[in-house]
């Protein structure tokens, strides 16, 4: 009796609470009203609750993805730890920025000028290979005979200038470098030419187009007139040396065309040239130059331990320098050569610094070369039966050896540290993509970068100078 008489009591209490029958205010929001809880009859706490199970932000289980504050944070360390190394480098060597020193690299005799005079000699090649093509095509010359002349003169574009860098001594290692580039690049291009205007006398020697298609094709296509070049006509000097100054290394007849000159664009771009060339220029001279300059005297000890803190202190400026490269010449010279030409294909590189793979990020860091080995070198030798593997590992082959030409050859000295970095890229690809994934093979890649390049610069520094400095005391 006594305990019916409480819990009666105890129900007129909760009524005179003012509960929603009573006519009351509605009791505040809790889990149970939007639906996050239970019945708080079953769970006495839960109008109270402030926690549910989920996951750490840095735990891979919680899908979190927004790190933009920390890699500003990262971009902010970079810039502070660069600038305590650029003030320690001032405070140690001073100001060492010459610009007038950057002309005698290229130029020992004022009076005389090799590597111009080089370059313009390479015009006889060019014009060479298409007076080769113009008897080809009008049938004055047969197929095995062009291809033995053409073969000739390619190899000669490789050969002379290797020539007469390694017997003028009046021409430095930096003009020599500038001159085999541009015989390089125009060896490569003088092979697409033969390569493309063959391919067409192929096509034409296989289907001739009866008389009037062509009026009919451009009756099927609303009248629309077109100025597209077509084989003979395009054996001109015109022809020829657009392609040879266009930023590309694989002919067409016709190349894509923008339709004028932006000249918002065009100034931009050459202002990003004239700056980011003098940042180069400073940033070796201060930079770089006093830190290889200190690696040699640990190289001549075999010191080790300093010889691994010189490399790493190497990576540094030689990584920044590169990087700087890249965007100087890829994105701004690249760009104004295209736009100056009309030249419409701009893609000259991809997104190489999202490489998971070493092979996707040489396929992707200079497209036009990229191109020009798919088309001319890579494609050809599936074409003969060559298995993928063989003809990826020849790719990576003529690479080394145009690395190794580019560097052993104006140096006078032949050590192969070029070679061999490149194909040590053989086994490192097939590494990286059997046992690192996503960001791991990210990491990997960035660290053959930045740690891979400064080991060739020591080893081929440190040769330099001991063959032309301690040689001759």
């Amino acid at each position: 009796m006594g305990d019916r008489g409480a819990a009666a009591g105890g129900g007129a209490r909760r009524r005179r609470g003012g509960g929603p029958a009573a006519g009351g205010a509605p009791p505040p929001p809790g889990p149970a009203q939007d639906g996050s809880a239970g019945d708080s009859g079953h769970d006495p706490g839960g109008d109270f609750r402030c926690h549910k199970v989920q996951e750490s932000l840095l735990s891979s289980a919680s899908g979190y993805s927004n790190y933009r504050g920390v890699l500003n944070w990262c971009v902010v360390m970079l810039v502070l730890s660069n600038a305590r190394l650029f003030l320690e480098n001032l405070i140690k060597y001073g100001i060492l920025v010459d610009p007038i020193q950057v002309v005698s690299l290229f130029l020992k005799d004022p009076y005389s000028w090799p590597s111009p005079c080089l370059i313009i000699v390479s015009n006889v090649f060019a014009l060479v290979a298409l007076a080769l093509e113009r008897r080809l095509a009008a049938g004055s010359l047969s197929e095995g005979a062009g291809a033995a002349l053409h073969a000739l003169n390619l190899l000669l574009v490789l050969c002379f200038p290797a020539a007469v860098v390694l017997a003028v001594t009046s021409i430095t290692p930096v003009g020599a470098v500038f001159a085999l580039a541009i015989y390089t690049i125009i060896f490569l291009k003088l092979f697409s030419f033969r390569d493309v205007n063959r391919w067409c006398r192929e096509r034409r020697g296989q289907k001739t187009p009866p008389p009037g298609a062509a009026d009919a094709a451009s009756k099927a296509n609303g009248d629309v007139g077109t100025s597209g070049v077509t084989y003979p006509a395009n054996l001109t000097y015109r022809n020829l040396y657009y392609f040879l100054f266009a930023p590309t290394l694989c002919y067409e007849l016709n190349f894509p065309r923008s339709p004028r000159v932006r000249k918002r664009f065009l100034l931009r771009r050459l202002c990003e040239m004239l700056f980011f060339i003098q940042l180069l220029v400073g940033l070796i001279q201060q930079w770089m130059v006093p830190t290889i300059q200190n690696s040699m005297k640990p190289f001549r000890d075999m010191d080790y331990s300093r010889i691994i803190e010189r490399l790493l202190k190497l990576a540094v400026p030689n990584h920044l320098i590169w990087l700087i490269f890249f965007y100087w010449f890829f994105h701004s010279c690249l760009n104004v050569v295209a736009e100056v030409m009309q030249f419409g294909d701009r893609e000259f590189y991809r997104d190489w610094w999202n490489s998971e793979s070493v092979t996707y990020f040489w396929q992707n860091w200079n497209i036009p070369v990229h191109k020009w080995c798919l088309r001319h070198f890579y494609k050809p030798m599936l074409k003969r039966g060559v298995s993928k593997w063989t003809a990826q590992t020849a790719v990576f082959l003529a690479s080394a050896f145009f690395h190794e030409y580019l560097v052993s050859v104006p140096l006078k000295m032949f050590r192969l540290w070029a070679f061999m970095g490149m194909a040590a890229q053989i086994p490192l690809a097939w590494f990286v993509s059997k046992f690192l994934r996503g960001n791991y093979g990210n990491a990997a890649v960035w660290m053959s970068l930045i740690i891979g390049q400064p080991i060739a610069v020591l080893m081929y520094v440190h040769d330099y100078y001991v063959l032309n400095y301690e040689g001759a005391q």
